[in-house]
Order: structure tokens, then C-alpha cells, then sequence
């Protein structure tokens, strides 16, 4: 099951507060600006700073 619309339309990159975007295989939010994907785990996007992914 993806991320709810509605939980996409309000997360924000916590390290520059800036848009995220569902990657293409929906397994995680990237952050262009920061360069950062957040991995989803169990449906649920780990919205931590040091557990981001360099893109």
C-alpha cells in the first residue's frame, strides 16, 4: 500500500522544510533540493535526518 495522498500533500523534508516527492518505485520521499530520499518501511515514511539516503 502507498503513502496516502493526503500524508504526501502535508510531509516536508525535515532538514530544509521543503516538498517531497514519492520516488518511482515507492520506496521512499525524495527531496530534491536536499538531495535526500527518506526510505518508507512497513508503509511508513522514516522521516528522520540520519536515516536519509543521499540520491
Amino acid at each position: 500500500m502507498a503513502i496516502d495522498k493526503e500524508l504526501l500533500d502535508i510531509l516536508v523534508c525535515p532538514k530544509c522544510k521543503g516538498d517531497l516527492e514519492m520516488d518511482e518505485k515507492e520506496e521512499g520521499l525524495n527531496c530534491k533540493p536536499c538531495a535526500l530520499q527518506y526510505p518508507i518501511k512497513g508503509d511508513i515514511p522514516i522521516m528522520l535526518i540520519e536515516e536519509a539516503i543521499p540520491l
